[in-house]
């Protein structure tokens, strides 16, 4: 049988995707975390699927339940907030459940990032501000970051920053991150993005450990840092080249030629 790793969304319950609905219909036994997964995704489940609760079990709890779910002849559905590919912590699972022998197909979901943006209705790459996003986090006691992914290290390219994990850690983001930003910098956080109770707070760069502090907002939230959440403060360099005159010339004209030369014709270089 299959074990379906499936990227939940970020909470609300209709931003899982199509495909991963489909699965966990289906699937005989599903494991998640139920404190970051909503039971509204969980209600998507058959009403015979065994539901496992995963947030206190250790690794290779989890992996038994799933070996034994397999021996079973079940389809196995392994729910993780947000998309697979950030924080998930699927590649040690992935490791011992392949050395099982067991099939696993992995289904993306919508990640917190782009959630938190849409709550903020910002566009994370403007052109003549912005055009990179860096997603990246603090260290902590239980996770420290690889040699070169310090954050300020990462801080001295200047792009705009979407910090995970790292709510509990403003004092030390405000004190890194200015000397490259500067202290009027704007920042977005967004607590819960999607969910009822999601929080938004945009202030100073500066002012961020005390404006934090007073939403209450600890954990579970995006913190993005850069000149392109003020980008309509600066309309002139707003113009983009997707709408531009030059663009529209440019169509015309490689639409004419592209009537005009037949297949033999060797006018233009290719």
């Amino acid at each position: 049988m299959t074990l379906y790793l499936i990227g939940a969304g970020p909470g609300a319950a209709d931003l899982i995707t199509v495909r991963g609905v489909r699965i966990l219909g289906r699937c005989q036994t599903c494991l998640v975390a139920g404190s970051l997964v909503p039971d509204e995704i969980l209600e998507l489940c058959p009403a015979d699927t065994e539901i496992i609760d995963t947030a206190r079990m250790p690794l290779g709890q989890i992996i038994s339940h799933i070996v034994d779910a397999d021996r079973a002849g079940h389809d196995v559905a392994r729910l993780h907030s947000g998309d697979l590919s950030l924080y998930s912590a699927v590649t040690e699972q992935v490791t011992a459940v392949r050395a099982a022998g067991i099939d696993v197909q992995w289904v993306p979901g919508v990640p917190a990032f782009a959630a938190a943006a849409s709550a903020l209705e910002n566009e994370l790459t403007v052109p003549g501000i912005g055009q990179s996003l860096l997603v990246t986090r603090v260290s902590t006691l239980s996770t420290d970051m690889p040699a070169g992914e310090e954050l300020d290290a990462l801080a001295a390219t200047g792009v705009t920053l979407a910090l995970h994990l790292a709510a509990h850690r403003t004092e030390q983001i405000a004190a890194t991150l200015v000397p490259h930003y500067g202290a009027d910098c704007p920042t977005a956080t967004v607590a819960f993005a999607s969910r009822s109770d999601q929080q938004i707070v945009r202030c100073r760069l500066a002012d961020l450990p005390t404006a934090l502090t007073d939403a209450g907002i600890r954990r579970t939230a995006v913190i993005f840092v850069g000149r392109v959440l003020a980008a309509a403060d600066h309309p002139a360099r707003l113009d983009s080249y997707l709408y531009s005159q030059a663009r529209m010339t440019k169509l015309r004209t490689d639409s004419r030629h592209a009537h005009t030369d037949g297949p033999g014709d060797g006018s233009r270089s290719r």
